[in-house]
C-alpha cells in the first residue's frame, strides 16, 4: 500500500480476508454533491474495485484523497466480511435443517397420534348405520 497511512488493523483484516493489493483496481474521480468549486476541481473520490469478487466501493467521505483510500479499503473489508458471514450462516442453517429432518421422533408423539386415532374411531363408531333396515 504505497503512500497510505500505516493502519495495522486494516492490514491484518486484509490479510485475514486474503485481499492483496494486486487484486485491487483503484481510480479517482471528481466528487458530486455539495462542496462548490473545491469538489468540482479535485478528484478526491476513490473508486476501489476488488477484481476477484467484482465488488466496487466508492468513497467520498473526506476531502483528502489518501483518507478516502483508507476508508474505501475499510468498506471493502466490511462488505467481504458480510458476504463470508452470510455464506457461513447459510451453510450452518442447512446443516441444522438436515439434522432436524433426520433426528428420531419423540417417544410420546406416537402415543398422541394413536390416542387421537382411537378417539376419532370411537366417534365414528357411535354414529351407527345410515339405512333403517337393522
Amino acid at each position: 500500500m504505497a503512500d497510505l497511512p500505516d493502519d495495522s488493523t486494516l492490514l491484518t483484516r486484509m490479510k485475514k480476508l486474503r485481499i492483496r493489493e494486486e487484486d485491487l483496481e483503484e481510480s479517482f474521480i471528481r466528487g458530486s454533491g455539495a462542496g462548490g468549486q473545491k469538489i468540482n476541481k479535485t478528484s478526491s473520490t476513490v473508486v476501489l474495485r476488488h477484481i476477484p469478487s467484482g465488488i466496487e466501493v466508492r468513497c467520498q467521505r473526506e476531502r483528502s484523497q489518501s483518507q478516502n483510500r483508507l476508508v474505501a479499503r475499510h468498506e471493502l473489508c466490511d462488505r467481504l466480511e458480510a458476504i463470508f458471514q452470510k455464506v457461513r450462516l447459510d451453510a450452518q442453517n442447512e446443516r441444522e435443517k438436515k439434522r432436524r429432518q433426520t433426528r428420531d421422533r419423540p417417544r410420546g408423539l406416537k402415543r398422541r397420534y394413536v390416542a387421537g386415532k382411537r378417539h376419532r374411531a370411537e366417534i365414528k363408531e357411535g354414529r351407527g348405520k345410515v339405512g333403517g333396515e337393522e
